[in-house]
């Protein structure tokens, strides 16, 4: 029998948004249980909070977008991933700003603050989504699936045109020690081609070599950490974007997932269960 957790006291990390690039302070805060994950926008009068389900979703352009109100939050993802392969259940985590800070593009260091600070268990019992029937979101020739199966485990298969890419496959059995070896450092990537366009759209604002791996039309302009390193990352995204349905039990099989997709399967498996 599983028991839900919350953080054993604050965490506490400043930096800047991926995309605003704002800076911005994050607190992970101990919550009651049964409370979820909980942002929290204390910048805005009243402190308006959105929770972290797949009913919030309001965008997916390049990030998942949270809104309930006037609380909106954005690239979330990464945090989300961290909580959830840590097993974080209740929290609630502050922010200054709409966006949490990018870091090293990489969810190793909200990992390493859930480390750091340790979990505390707590007296309600964990609810876990026991996946019994398949669930598929699917756009043309993209598509993410889950099945039953006794675990969490994603296997992602990643197409890019890009020579240093192509065709990149990730099978992994996704718990606390795996998560942080293998898929936490996993950085977000960039095309030079695209930066003048996203720029102009409000995005990317706070991206450089230090929080994103960028391409040019051949190579990566900064070393890599995994040969497969976009894969891995698109693991972490799903890690992150599956949190909001819950805590899933089962094998999510997925080619050319977006965060579109990502989050229409979560709101399926979330509606199913509700």
């Amino acid at each position: 029998m599983q028991y839900q957790t919350t953080i054993a006291k604050n965490a506490t990390y400043t930096g800047i948004g991926l995309h605003s690039g704002c800076e911005v302070t994050v607190t992970i805060k101990p919550a009651p249980a049964n409370t979820g994950i909980v942002f929290v926008r204390v910048d805005l009068p009243g402190c308006p909070h959105v929770a972290a389900i797949s009913d919030n979703v309001t965008a997916t352009m390049r990030a998942t977008t949270l809104e309930n109100g006037e609380a909106k939050v954005f690239t979330v993802e990464h945090l989300l991933a961290a909580c959830n392969a840590m097993q974080l259940d209740n929290c609630y985590i502050e922010m200054n700003a709409p966006e949490p800070p990018v870091a090293d593009g990489s969810a190793i260091v909200f990992v390493n603050l859930i480390k750091d600070v340790g979990l505390v268990e707590q007296e309600a019992k964990r609810q876990v989504i026991v996946i019994d029937k398949v669930y598929t979101a699917r756009e043309k020739d993209k598509f993410i699936t889950v099945i039953p199966y006794d675990g969490f485990r994603i296997s992602f298969t990643s197409v890019n045109p890009h020579p240093m890419l192509g065709v990149q496959y990730c099978d992994i059995e996704i718990n606390a020690e795996t998560f942080t070896k293998e898929i936490a450092p996993a950085r977000t990537i960039a095309f030079t081609k695209e930066i003048e366009a996203l720029q102009k759209m409000g995005l990317g604002l706070g991206g450089s070599i230090e929080n994103v791996i960028v391409y040019d039309e051949v190579k990566a302009l900064n070393p890599l950490r995994y040969e497969d390193e976009l894969v891995r990352h698109k693991v972490l995204d799903v890690v992150g974007d599956m949190r909001l349905a819950g805590n899933i039990r089962g094998h999510i099989i997925a080619v050319k997932s977006s965060h579109a997709l990502n989050t229409s399967l979560a709101r399926k498996i979330k509606g199913f269960v509700e």
